[in-house]
């Protein structure tokens, strides 16, 4: 739990806020930017086409980042209509999101790749932490986000695909009963402790650090 390092190792979890403060404004700065590129402005007219965390960051979103691992900022508002692309402009417009947290990974990785191979600092080195904690925090965030219940991006990309008539009742059914089967997996996943999630994650984790290190 990344509020435990709060009183056991408080630069740690300075690092942790800032890191999240910068994903979740990348994230959600991409979402806007996506939209904006595909012809439409409504995220652009709220200001949320900007990197200000105060723009993205949401307070229940950031808290369960603290308290589990798993979090959000707030949705970025757009109109499908006005978009360039009618079929796949949701799906491009929700993963926009997840791979902007892929390039963030890829270059923290490389980044931290360089530094571990010339022995520039030592693992316990502050800006070596930080490094860690930012791959970490992508790879969760961007896998999290991929999974395809709503509210989260990866439902997009599902309903873009299974837009058919035949379709109308699981879409709907999705629509309306996906937060709570979501809510429902977390807490399966974190209080009953299935760590199903956490499984696959660490998982992706350990194979990303078989690149880097």
């Amino acid at each position: 739990m990344i509020l435990g390092t709060l009183l056991s190792d408080p630069m740690i979890f300075i690092a942790w806020v800032v890191a999240i403060l910068i994903v979740l404004s990348v994230h959600e700065f991409s979402h806007a930017l996506a939209s904006a590129l595909m012809g439409d402005d409504t995220a652009k007219s709220l200001g949320r086409l900007t990197l200000n965390p105060i723009s993205h960051v949401s307070g229940v979103g950031f808290l369960m980042l603290l308290l589990v691992g798993f979090g959000w900022g707030k949705p970025v508002p757009y109109n499908p209509y006005n978009l360039k692309y009618q079929k796949w402009g949701p799906a491009l417009v929700a993963l926009a999101g997840p791979a902007s947290n892929l390039l963030l990974a890829i270059f923290s990785g490389i980044v931290l790749k360089i530094i571990a191979g010339m022995n520039i600092l030592p693992p316990e080195n502050l800006l070596f932490q930080f490094l860690n904690i930012f791959v970490i925090l992508n790879v969760i965030l961007m896998l999290f986000n991929l999974i395809p219940i709503p509210p989260l991006d990866g439902s997009k990309v599902l309903f873009s695909i299974l837009d058919g008539e035949r379709f109308r009742n699981f879409r709907s059914f999705l629509e309306t009963r996906g937060p709570i089967l979501l809510l429902i997996l977390l807490i399966l996943d974190n209080v009953v402790g299935l760590n199903i999630f956490g499984y696959f994650f660490n998982a992706i984790i350990e194979f990303v650090y078989s690149l880097i290190f």
